[in-house]
């Protein structure tokens, strides 16, 4: 779902990315030529609403050690935007604005 709205929004993601380091990505974007990791992150990422302690590690690691930044999609707040399309876009697009 995220895939296909990424997709819908006019970026080209790579599925299922093995990094060079061993890290496996969800997706991975390009924007004005730097490429962005995006991980749709679940229910066994957080404890309640705080990610846990590997999520962030990875999240780290891929940033310092491949220079790939990540941009989490935790479920939630991808939940909240329903079955709504352009919800789900606009929520995307506001995620990854920061790279425009």
């Amino acid at each position: 779902d995220v895939i296909s709205e990424l997709s819908s929004i006019g970026l080209q993601p790579e599925e299922e990315v093995l990094t060079k380091k061993g890290y496996r990505l969800d997706a991975l974007v390009e924007i004005n030529g730097k490429k962005i990791g995006v991980e749709v992150d679940g229910p066994f990422h957080f404890l309640g609403r705080k990610p846990t302690g590997s999520t962030l590690l990875k999240h780290r690691q891929v940033t310092n050690l491949e220079q790939i930044p990540i941009v989490s999609v935790p479920y939630w707040e991808w939940n909240e935007q329903r079955r709504d399309s352009n919800k789900k876009q606009q929520y995307l697009r506001s995620l990854l604005s920061q790279y425009n």
